[in-house]
C-alpha cells in the first residue's frame, strides 16, 4: 500500500525556506510591510526594537519572513546569550554597522568648499555616507558654485547638497549662496572663518582659537600665535588628529552637515 503525505500542497507552491538570521544590535534590516529601516536596538518578549538613522524607534513582532536584509527576505531570531548587549557608535553618533556593504551611489552629491573641509567631514561622517550611497565631491571654491548647480542640473532624484565656509549675511559666500534658487539643491554654511575653528579647542588641548588681526592670513596667524611651526598642512593634520567623534565639533557644523545629508537622502 503507497503511503501518501498529509500535505497535498504542490512542491511549487509551497514558500522556499529562507535564512534565520541572528537579530544582533546593530544589524540594519527592512520591515516591509511599513518600508521601516533601521538598526536593532534590543529583542524582548517576541519582538525587536529597529532605530532609523534620524533615532525613531518602532517595535515589530519577529514573524517568519518578516524582514528583508540587503534586499533579501529574512526570518529574524533571538541572539544566541553573551553577544553584544549594545550597538557600537560611528563617529557621527549614528549606529554602527559592522560588516555593512556600502550602498550604490545615489545620482544626488554634496560638495565641500575645501578639501580640510571635506577630509574633516570623511573622518567623522564617512561611515553614515557610505551606507547611504552618498558621494562627497571637493569644491575648491565657492565663486564656482554656479557653474556647478548648473552642470549638475539637480533634480527631484539627484539633490546636490553644498556646504560653504563663512557663510553670514552679506559676505561674497552669502550673495553667491543666494544666486542658487533650483528647490532641489542646498546651499548651507558654517559662520567660521575656516574649517578650523569649527574643532573645538578643547579636543587640542588649546583655551580657545587665537584672535588673528585683519589683513593677515589667517592660518598662518593662528600657527604664529600658538607656536606651532608655519606650516599650515601640518598644522591641519594635527587638528585632524585630534578629531575622534562628532563630540570634538562645534554644533554650528554638526547640524548643517546632518541637514544636507538629510536633504539629499530624503525621499
Amino acid at each position: 500500500m503507497r503511503q501518501y503525505s498529509a500535505d497535498l500542497t504542490p512542491p511549487w507552491k509551497k514558500p522556499k525556506p529562507v535564512p534565520e538570521v541572528a537579530a544582533e544590535p546593530g544589524l540594519v534590516v527592512e520591515e516591509p510591510g511599513t518600508g521601516f529601516c533601521g538598526a536593532v536596538i534590543r529583542c524582548e518578549a517576541g519582538t525587536v526594537t529597529l532605530e532609523d538613522r534620524f533615532g525613531k524607534h518602532r517595535v515589530f513582532p519577529m514573524e517568519p519572513r518578516g524582514f528583508l536584509l540587503e534586499g533579501r527576505v529574512v526570518t529574524l531570531v533571538r541572539p544566541a546569550p553573551g553577544g553584544p548587549a549594545r550597538p557600537t557608535r560611528t563617529a557621527s553618533g549614528s549606529v554602527a554597522v559592522p560588516g555593512a556593504r556600502a550602498r550604490v551611489a545615489r545620482a544626488g552629491r554634496i560638495y565641500v568648499e575645501g578639501r580640510h573641509d571635506a577630509e574633516l567631514v570623511e573622518k567623522v561622517w564617512g561611515d553614515d555616507l557610505r551606507i547611504e550611497g552618498v558621494v562627497v565631491e571637493y569644491l575648491e571654491g565657492v565663486d564656482d558654485l554656479p557653474s556647478i548647480v548648473s552642470e549638475f542640473a539637480p533634480g527631484p532624484d539627484a539633490r546636490l547638497g553644498v556646504l560653504v565656509d563663512h557663510l553670514v549675511p552679506g559676505s561674497k559666500e552669502w550673495r553667491i549662496a543666494r544666486s542658487v534658487t533650483s528647490e532641489h539643491a542646498l546651499v548651507v554654511g558654517h559662520p567660521y572663518i575656516d574649517i578650523w575653528e569649527a574643532v573645538k579647542p578643547s579636543c587640542l588641548g588649546i583655551a580657545a582659537w587665537p584672535r588673528v588681526p585683519r589683513g593677515q592670513d589667517w592660518k598662518t596667524g593662528v600657527c604664529r600665535a600658538l607656536g606651532w611651526p608655519e606650516n599650515t598642512g601640518a598644522a591641519w593634520q594635527r587638528i585632524l588628529s585630534g578629531v575622534h567623534s562628532y563630540k570634538d565639533l562645534e554644533p554650528e557644523l554638526l547640524g548643517r552637515v546632518e541637514e544636507l545629508i538629510d536633504f539629499v537622502t530624503a525621499p
